[in-house]
């Protein structure tokens, strides 16, 4: 696939409507082109819970400041104009997204949204490759991968695997 947008999300919380951060990669003719990454205050004033603050490092404090999802998301739309968007386990990143939206009462453009996870289990042998997770789904296919958890990171790493296995 030659024209994308890889995203990534990341939660305060359990509820899919808390997102915390947004990270997105612009892929245009095969190449990275783009790249977005924002904090994202969560409202109406979601806590934090510390199991996920201790999977991705983000508190309420670092976000106080941070503009809202609607505000975050328009900014990063005309980057992804029509394209397609791509996640790795879209069914978490799309359910987030699509909750952020009901909450801010935004229409939500129905994005053609592809799953490198998805597609990783239905090309590659188990025998091979014996988690499909971001870091060892890299560490397979040979793509550096460095910060886990960081949207952006995480966005970036979904962006080669899908220049890698989705035609």
């Amino acid at each position: 696939m030659d024209n994308f947008v890889a995203i990534d999300v990341e939660t305060a919380n359990n509820h899919p409507e808390s997102i915390c951060a947004i990270g997105a990669v612009k892929v245009v003719s095969g190449t990275i082109a783009d790249r977005f990454y924002e904090l994202v205050k969560p409202e109406p004033e979601y806590y934090f819970r510390h199991f996920t603050e201790n999977i991705h490092g983000i508190s309420r404090q670092m976000t106080e400041d941070s503009p809202t999802f609607d505000v975050v998301w328009h900014r990063l739309s005309p980057m992804i104009g029509k394209l397609p968007l791509v996640a790795h386990n879209k069914a978490f990143d799309e359910k987030c997204i699509r909750a952020a939206h009901r909450v801010y009462r935004m229409d939500y453009p129905d994005y053609p949204f592809l799953c490198t996870l998805m597609t990783a289990r239905r090309t590659i042998p188990r025998t091979l490759c014996p988690s499909f997770s971001l870091p060892c789904l890299c560490d397979f296919l040979g793509i550096p991968f460095y910060n886990h958890h960081n949207a952006l990171a995480d966005a970036e790493a979904c962006a080669k695997i899908a220049m890698a296995l989705i035609k």
